[in-house]
């Protein structure tokens, strides 16, 4: 019977657990896990070769990769008991889930790896047929990167080489201007795609299916995933067998990665979610649950016939990276050259001996919308930009670019460049609505939880920001900042993995409020995906609409910095009248199913129906104007007063925003911390000539809308919500 598991030890004497919806990754606040160690000696391993040569020939790709096959306990996610124990008989089964009891059977493959690997791809989402940010259809995620890059729309410009920010957003110096990272079918051309990139044209001609029919049928595309396990399997010269600790190999080449190590990650990862268990219910509705088998063994030895990379070891430094996860290190350049004015320049970052000059406070999530050899090409550009690593999107492979100690130019803001580590998920897909696999999103939230632990950052929104919540420097500066990842990227998930869920916290009828739609449920209709006017296709979404009224037809509210003069909309990359989940906000009015906060100076109203709530209730501190204030200014940065520079330094202006606070508002309140500039225009090699400057001056980081900002500690008093 389907959901039964396959027989493949002596029957236990108990029925398995029902496992619960999410898990925590090892090691995060709620995790049974171990906490992932520091970076200490790690395996290497190689990168593929596969992808266009570096910008300049002269320069050779130096790499190390963290280790992988590490024990499997250093990878588990365990997860808690969702409640009693349940047979099969009494769970019932879904039409998905007899159609990959029919998949598996089909082709010979144990359906708990079948699930497993599907969850790693897709969490059995099928996503309405959009592909992925890597052009991967369906829950398998085959893909067909010519196909999607071919229907492909061009209106979404959120990142580099899109509108007018300037990445390193530093007012001192020069705009920085960058080209677009990927321009369609020239940067990825059929003749080139690498394998990860065409696994629906080997399984097409595995099953005799139409790749048509891969990317638009779910049972078919189960098929396909299916045969290119069996395949797999095959080729390494073993049985197909019903016990699923035989078909490691099988599914360490299953995302088609050229390095060994990438390929072992991933198989950790799927027979980690054998071991614990899944279920939920997807985005077509329906039920899916693969039982727990703790007893379930890996067997590395089996990578050995897969023809991945072997490992090896090149010059250069040690990537700071988990131990859990396939990591290389791929410096990007810090160099001199002359540029297109004959002036001597540097690229493509700054030195800066963080964390003894200054704090890291921030983590920034970006996608690349450029495909991964194309962006691993730019990064090594010392007229580019820089970010400090770079995520895979089809088995969540890491790269690091940038130290840790380094400033990189990635969030056009210089106060936050300063302060943070940028983190690029691959994307080459320009659509907005396309999605991000799961093996990204853990890898993704593994590093994370190693940056936290590693440099002491909150675990909150407001030091964990989307490249959509960095402030503009100033005024002219705002409506050229960069919108990814946008209103797709799975919040309460990437927060659930990090052990740390958006939770109910504090009364009801309380001042503070944390977003938190049901991400598969709540589907609010965007605009402007393509050049259709017609509305963006139907996908689940973190973040809320704000309107003047509660009224659903309302106006929007209004962003005057981002539309100096007009109105907010509802397009995909318009973030004038929208809250994003596991952001907070103090409370300004409740009226029936709605909810308003005050955003941007306004009072702004949001549907929140008690049968599906898009917020919850929390708990912190909230910021107001001092007594006697009737409106204070906010600020994109966090710089020090005049009398601070020494001199040989010149003193940053304090620019105010165009937004004001009245007396009578509340914003949710961030980090406190003095003004602070780092200086550094040089070429500096030696990280001997840059200069933090500081201040007497202190400010607190609120959220001030979908942006955060800064007000002045002299200008506000702090109240608890």
């Amino acid at each position: 019977m389907v959901g039964q598991p396959i027989p493949l030890r002596p029957a236990r004497t108990c029925m398995r657990r029902a496992p619960t919806e999410e898990a925590a990754l090892p090691g995060s606040p709620g995790s049974s896990g171990p906490v992932p160690e520091a970076p200490d000696p790690l395996r290497r391993l190689a990168r593929g070769a596969f992808g266009k040569g570096a910008p300049r020939a002269r320069r050779a790709r130096a790499l190390w990769a963290a280790g992988t096959g590490v024990a499997a306990a250093a990878l588990l996610l365990p997860l808690v008991s969702a409640g009693p124990y349940a047979t099969a008989e009494q769970r019932g089964t879904s039409r998905l889930q007899q159609q990959f009891a029919d998949a598996a059977e089909d082709h010979d493959v144990p359906e708990s790896v079948l699930l497993g690997v599907s969850y790693l791809q897709s969490r059995w989402d099928a996503h309405g047929g959009a592909p992925s940010v890597s052009g991967g259809y369906g829950p398998m995620h085959l893909t067909d990167a010519r196909t999607a890059l071919a229907r492909s729309a061009a209106a979404h410009g959120g990142h580099f080489g899109s509108g007018s920010e300037d990445p390193r957003g530093d007012t001192a110096r020069p705009a920085l201007k960058t080209a677009a990272a990927t321009d369609g079918d020239e940067a990825l051309k059929p003749g080139e795609l690498p394998a990860r990139l065409r696994t629906a044209e080997r399984a097409a001609k595995l099953t005799g299916l139409t790749r048509k029919e891969l990317r638009e049928s779910t049972a078919a595309n189960l098929r396909g995933g299916a045969a290119l396990l069996a395949a797999a399997q095959k080729k390494l010269g073993r049985p197909l067998s019903p016990d699923p600790a035989d078909w490691y190999g099988a599914v360490a080449s299953f995302p088609a990665a050229s390095e060994r190590g990438t390929g072992t990650a991933f198989a950790d990862d799927v027979f980690d979610v054998m071991r614990s268990g899944e279920q939920r219910t997807t985005d077509s509705g329906q039920r899916v649950r693969l039982d727990a088998d703790p007893a379930l063994r890996a067997d590395p030895s089996q990578v050995d016939g897969t023809g991945q990379a072997g490992l090896r070891s090149a010059p250069g430094q040690k990537p700071e990276c988990p131990r859990s996860v396939s990591c290389e290190w791929l410096p990007a350049p810090y160099e001199e050259y002359t540029d297109d004015d004959g002036n001597p320049n540097y690229g493509n970052h700054d030195k800066a001996r963080r964390p003894a000059s200054a704090s890291v406070d921030y983590i920034v999530v970006h996608d690349t919308e450029g495909n991964w050899d194309t962006v691993m090409d730019l990064i090594q550009d010392p007229e580019y930009v820089s970010w400090n690593y770079s995520l895979r999107s089809s088995d969540g492979h890491i790269a690091q670019h940038v130290r840790g100690k380094d400033a990189a130019w990635h969030a056009g803001n210089w106060y936050v460049n300063a302060k943070s580590v940028g983190l690029e998920h691959e994307g080459f897909l320009t659509d907005p609505d396309a999605w991000y696999t799961e093996a990204m999103y853990r890898s993704s939230a593994r590093l994370v939880r190693y940056l936290v632990d590693k440099y002491d950052i909150p675990l909150d929104r407001q030091h964990i920001l989307g490249h959509d919540n960095v402030p503009g420097v100033t005024s002219a500066n705002i409506p050229g900042m960069h919108t990814d990842p946008g209103p797709y990227f799975d919040w309460q998930h990437y927060f659930t993995l990090l052990g740390r869920p958006f939770t109910s916290k504090g009364a009801p009828d309380g001042k503070l409020l944390t977003i938190r739609p049901d991400y598969r449920k709540h589907r609010p209709e965007y605009t402007k995906c393509d050049d259709s006017g017609d509305p963006c296709p139907a996908h689940g979404s973190g973040a809320v609409r704000l309107h003047t009224a509660p009224d659903a037809d309302s106006e929007l509210v209004q962003d005057i910095g981002l539309h100096p003069g007009g109105k907010s909309t509802t397009g995909v990359n318009d973030t004038g009248a929208r809250a994003s989940t596991g952001q907070q906000y103090a409370v300004a009015g409740r009226k029936g199913d709605w909810t308003a906060i005050w955003y941007l100076g306004q009072k702004a109203w949001f549907h929140n129906p008690k049968k599906q709530p898009t917020a919850v209730p929390a708990r912190g501190r909230l910021i107001v104007p001092a007594d006697g204030k009737d409106e204070i200014p906010v600020y994109g940065r966090a710089y020090p007063e005049k009398e601070a520079y020494p001199e040989g330094i010149p003193a940053q202006e304090l620019s105010p925003l165009p937004y004001r606070i009245k007396a009578g508002q509340a914003y949710a309140a961030g980090l406190k911390t003095r003004g602070e500039y780092l200086y550094a225009k040089e070429f500096d090699p030696e990280a001997e000539k840059f200069k933090v400057v500081r201040g007497d001056l202190t400010y607190y980081q609120i959220q001030l809308g979908h942006r955060v900002a800064f007000v002045k500690a002299e200008d506000v008093k702090v109240i608890r919500s």
